[in-house]
């Protein structure tokens, strides 16, 4: 089955590239184009997006808003942010939304498709180079919690679970690492979510960025 895409930046020559890259494979179906966030908020559920490729500098509201609008909305629909924006500020601001990735415009190519992939599969996916220069912020300027070592009573494999979602692998990929199931692995993502108190991917991602669990 094709994963169905929603394309949503403001600049039509972006929304042209990114169509003349992606139209290309055959796991992916481009079904509508939006130049502002008003478009993508009427569009998405006349063309049953799976996923969204969310521009953030949007001219009449910000693709963050417009995320957090959509997954109020429609919550099983992904939101993969593009964006020139690669800074702290905005990354957390995507996820706090509910975003299922975020890429920086600079990526390769087949970053952008692992992205799209990633999050049509459920799973959350962080840009490597992204992901883990937060985690040296957050070590530069101390700002690691002093618990960080507990992990609020997470055991050793749970920890090995976490920081694997955190670097974006899947539950495949996780289980293959690890030499278990996938049915472990997502036995193991759910304990840890109940033994959190978190209630999405997205907020478990941000959990092990901010406890610094991605291998540097």
């Amino acid at each position: 089955m094709k994963i169905r895409l929603l394309l949503v930046d403001d600049h039509a020559v972006v929304r042209s590239g990114l169509r003349m890259l992606l139209e290309g494979e055959a796991d992916v179906q481009i079904v509508g184009e939006a130049g502002t966030a008003s478009e993508a908020l009427n569009l998405t559920p006349n063309v049953t997006p799976d996923v969204i490729l969310m521009d953030i500098g949007l001219p009449d509201m910000s693709g963050i808003e417009a995320t957090r609008k959509i997954k109020d909305l429609w919550p099983e629909v992904a939101v993969v942010a593009l964006t020139i924006h690669e800074d702290e500020e905005y990354f957390f601001k995507m996820l706090e939304a509910g975003a299922n990735g975020y890429v920086p415009k600079r990526a390769a190519p087949e970053e952008l498709l692992s992205a799209i992939r990633i999050a049509a599969s459920g799973e959350v996916y962080l840009y490597p180079t992204l992901a883990k220069l937060l985690v040296k912020d957050f070590v530069a300027q101390g700002q690691l919690d002093e618990q960080s070592n507990t992990l609020d009573g997470l055991t050793e494999r749970q920890q090995e679970v976490l920081g694997l979602l955190a670097e974006g692998a899947t539950n495949a990929d996780i289980a293959k690492e690890l030499h278990i199931s996938p049915n472990t692995v997502a036995s193991h993502r759910e304990n840890i979510m109940q033994k959190l108190n978190l209630h999405s991917r997205t907020e478990l991602v941000k959990y092990a960025i901010r406890k610094g669990l991605i291998q540097l």
